[in-house]
């Protein structure tokens, strides 16, 4: 049997902590570190169809990709849907740990993948982390090949078998140089137009987001906050299997992406 705390020590280098953005929660967020675990389940989001699925199949530990709790509670009652979540996980002994913005940042973490999925080259981080000397940081950046904004879309849409991708531009835009920030990304348009990035692609932004991009004639593509994430969750389990082969692993089959297309 493996300890939670081997598997959280692994996890712990695999999306260092240090790379997380200070306002996050990450690491083993409940559970007792020194349990024993046999099954194990990733998932993008601690929610009610992940945690069914987590107690039926008597899972010992959850690595979701969003962090549960991620702001302090003041009650852990079942009256609210996120304490209520944690009190069913603790009662069934399910432990949660959560890599988020680290993993988001690793070496082999999300926007890396997505920055190698989508054919970017000379990729580095977007944002550097000071004094670091492994080239690790925030977002990515790197070139493609010269496409229109259109042609880039339908490029997107058919490595994510998306129906729809939004985005901000003139379909005729040359797309050359291209910022990548998963999930909710709209904090880094100001980094990639620093950059010189004439692309940037994120999962989801608001509003006035979309408005300062069309401004600065920077083309923004938005795959949705799933999309950008969800498959690096079914790559972890790959990992994790990979690394503890005596442990049944799996990414959620339950969970799915709330937004549909009217």
């Amino acid at each position: 049997m493996t300890l939670i705390k081997t598997i959280s020590d692994f996890l712990d280098g695999y999306a260092p902590p240090r790379l997380a953005e200070d306002w996050d929660n990450v690491g083993l967020l409940v559970g007792d570190a020194s349990q024993e675990v046999d099954r194990l389940m990733t998932c993008l989001t601690v929610t009610p169809e992940s945690v069914a699925e987590a107690i039926k199949s008597g899972v010992g530990l959850i690595v979701s990709h969003h962090p549960l709790p991620f702001r302090p509670l003041k009650r852990l009652t079942t009256e609210q849907t996120a304490s209520k979540l944690l009190w069913d996980l603790i009662r069934a002994g399910v432990a949660i740990y959560s890599p988020h913005t680290g993993f988001d940042s690793a070496a082999g973490g999300i926007n890396q993948s997505l920055a190698t999925r989508i054919g970017l080259r000379n990729i580095h981080p977007l944002i550097p982390m000071i004094d670091d000397t492994d080239g690790l940081g925030s977002g990515r950046i790197g070139d493609c090949q010269r496409l229109t904004l259109g042609d880039w879309i339908e490029s997107l849409k058919q490595n994510f078998s998306l129906s729809r991708v939004q985005f901000v531009g003139d379909r005729g835009a040359t797309v050359s140089k291209v910022a990548i920030a998963c999930g909710s990304g709209g904090s880094f348009l100001e980094a990639a137009i620093e950059a010189g990035c004439d692309a940037f692609l994120t999962g989801e932004t608001n509003f006035h987001t979309c408005l300062e991009a069309r401004a600065r004639n920077v083309s923004l593509a938005l795959l949705g906050h799933y999309a950008s994430e969800r498959f690096a969750v079914e790559m972890l389990a790959n990992v994790l299997a990979e690394q503890f082969p005596e442990i049944e692993v799996w990414a959620s089959g339950q969970e799915s992406d709330p937004l549909s297309w009217g």
